[in-house]
């Protein structure tokens, strides 16, 4: 049973590795030639080659489960093809013994999904979005048209909102507009405007400062249509400010960054920084729960190629198998996307957002190998029984 698992693993690990390399190349080649167009003084073309480079650990990410359900289904059809997988079974080896061989053979792969999804995936993305902000002034998070917006309290109990223009690498942002306004009434206290600034260990430097500061209570202003109107509002310039903040370069690129593309700790450490300003964690929660789902995708994309895998060759060629294994991946990742879609849009519960589609690939794979092997069954007790008959 352990050399058999030895050749299986072998054969798996060698399809799925061409696989990968091939779609890595196809992907890359195609974003090469799509992003041809940034290229100018600023932006050379060895620079977009090395955000090109910087990009494969996260294509391998998210290639890696359609990659497997191709390279375990390709592999699975050859042995079919030269019926070692028949003598394997006639052997004795039950389709749930070579189903949960296939899931130990896995395990390696999901180890080395871990290492990718939580160390050289990571570190890449934030590589990628420091340098596009250097050379391409932005990156691709979710920048809206007016910057970027945090909240946060400041070290008087007063809500603040940070909005920030533009970012470059190492801490540094650009047109930073500061509103601070009391919690607990909604006063406004004051708008700070500097046109650069700087960020480091929980500090917020900004230089040349136009601070607008509120003289009365607005309030109290108001409450008296007959009083006469006085300045309500000063604007004093101070040549450098400094904040204390929540807000690290790190916090600041995680803003930057796809959620799906985050460590875990990341991830954690970001979503506490939401929790504690009240804002939306739903997006952040929904990507944790699919990042910790990913190793069970994998499992649920080899529990998907054995049954493909299994079917007798007379029945389809080695290319008939690949391209239904092609199209079932596709399907999956469809069918992923669109529940991440709907469950973002009617707020659905996140564990049910990222598990749905792996529950229901697996379920589906483990009843067509369980009427496969029914048939397989009923058919060797059919044969069984004309033998005797004819003797």
């Amino acid at each position: 049973m352990q050399t058999a698992r030895r050749y299986l693993a072998s054969e798996i690990y060698r399809a799925t590795t061409a696989v990968l390399l091939v779609l890595l190349g196809l992907f890359t080649f195609f974003s090469l030639i799509d992003e041809l167009d940034k290229v100018n003084d600023n932006f050379s073309l060895l620079s977009l080659l090395y955000l090109e480079a910087l990009q494969i650990p996260t294509r391998l990410y998210d290639l890696l489960p359609i990659g497997l359900l191709i390279g375990a289904t390709m592999a699975l059809a050859n042995l079919a093809q030269r019926n070692e997988l028949v003598i394997l079974r006639v052997s004795g080896v039950s389709s749930a013994k070579l189903l949960f061989m296939l899931w130990v053979i896995c395990i390696p792969i999901m180890g080395g999904a871990l290492v990718l999804s939580e160390f050289f995936a990571p570190a890449a993305e934030v590589k990628t979005s420091e340098l596009s902000l250097k050379f391409l002034g932005k990156a691709n998070g979710g920048r809206m048209s007016s910057g970027y917006w945090f909240r946060e309290p400041d070290p008087q109990g007063n809500a603040r909102v940070i909005n920030i223009g533009a970012m470059s690498d190492n801490g540094n942002v650009q047109d930073i507009r500061i509103i601070t306004y009391d919690k607990t009434n909604g006063q406004f206290l004051h708008f700070s405007h500097a046109q650069n600034g700087f960020f480091q260990d929980n500090i917020l430097t900004l230089n040349d400062v136009a601070q607008t500061q509120s003289t009365v209570n607005i309030e109290e202003a108001l409450a008296n249509p007959n009083d006469p109107v006085n300045a309500v509002a000063k604007i004093v310039s101070i040549p450098s400010l400094t904040l204390e903040t929540t807000l690290t370069p790190d916090r600041l690129l995680a803003g930057e960054l796809q959620p799906e593309k985050m460590s875990v700790v990341s991830l954690l450490d970001y979503i506490t920084y939401l929790d504690e300003n009240n804002l939306q964690t739903n997006r952040q929660f929904v990507a944790l729960w699919r990042k910790g789902s990913y190793p069970f995708t994998l499992l649920v994309m080899m529990t998907i190629a054995a049954p493909i895998s299994f079917i007798q060759t007379r029945s389809g060629g080695v290319g008939a198998k690949v391209f239904m294994g092609i199209l079932l991946g596709v399907g999956f990742f469809m069918f992923n996307q669109l529940s991440l879609n709907l469950g973002m849009l009617n707020n659905l519960p996140a564990w049910l957002t990222a598990l749905a589609p792996n529950i229901l690939g697996l379920a589906v794979a483990l009843m067509a190998l369980y009427f496969m092997e029914a048939k397989r069954t009923t058919k060797n007790h059919t044969t069984k029984t004309e033998k005797k008959k004819s003797k």
